[in-house]
């Protein structure tokens, strides 16, 4: 016999934290463990593209905001302007993170809080 909430004292009980539903949250917290590693798995597999002055700079980074690729097209490399040229590939990097930080935070939303702690 237990009380009100199914607890008798001795860890079993029906409803209380022993049997079925201990075993029913571990499941859960498996479940969720999987969800998670897959989630992890689609942002690093994920491609985003960030791109500057109108594509003369691009950069692919994937969703853990790792850069893949740089490509600078001809026409943006002036010897006679390195500086723009720098701007405009930290222009295509911000981009590219921005991107993948979106595609981030549409990925994790499931796991909310849990994000934190990754």
């Amino acid at each position: 016999m237990g009380n009100k909430y199914g607890y008798n004292g001795a860890g079993g009980g029906h409803g209380g934290f022993g049997g079925g539903n201990m075993q029913s949250l571990m499941k859960q917290a498996q479940q969720m463990q999987q969800k998670l590693q897959e989630a992890q798995q689609e942002l690093e597999e994920l491609e985003v593209t960030g791109a500057a002055s109108g594509g003369l700079v691009e950069v692919t980074c994937n969703g853990k905001k790792t850069v893949l690729s740089v490509k600078i097209k001809a026409e943006a490399c002036d010897p006679d302007d390195v500086e723009m040229l720098e701007d405009l590939v930290l222009a295509a990097i911000n981009d590219a993170y921005a991107k993948a930080q979106a595609e981030e935070d549409r990925i994790m939303k499931p796991f909310g809080a849990m994000k934190g702690l990754m």
